[in-house]
């Protein structure tokens, strides 16, 4: 079995972060009517950097992979950073080529944390 394909079965089986967090700074869910993933993120943030992320729901092996790397890689990240990410990034952290029936699951849990981090750094930058 490649690499990249065990390393996603194994995020999938065993997800880092998955549940909730206590006090979280926000939380956004979101879902995929078409497959039918769900996504909820919650992340806790200071001095506009995520300090720690923990995401729920439900979804198939791509979605929840997608999330559990993704939350590894945004924990000590600036806001200004994560408002940058874009497909590449969750697309180089799955390492594989993801077609176009599974591009939406893969982006599921980068689509949450775009707008939870766009809401936020947009409310902060009005205060």
């Amino acid at each position: 079995m490649d690499l990249y394909a065990e390393e996603i079965l194994d995020h999938y089986k065993n997800p880092r972060h998955f549940g909730h967090l206590e006090h979280p700074t926000l939380t956004y869910h979101d879902s995929n009517p078409f497959c039918g993933d769900e996504i909820t993120l919650e992340l806790k943030i200071e001095d506009n950097k995520i300090v720690d992320a923990a995401f729920s729901g439900h979804g198939c092996a791509i979605s929840r992979a997608a999330a559990s790397m993704m939350i590894d890689e945004i924990i000590g990240k600036p806001l200004s950073e994560l408002k940058e990410w874009t497909k590449d990034e969750i697309l180089d952290l799955l390492g594989i080529e993801v077609g176009p029936v599974r591009m939406k699951c893969a982006l599921l849990p980068l689509k949450a944390m775009k707008v939870a981090v766009w809401g936020l750094a947009d409310e902060t930058e009005e205060r």
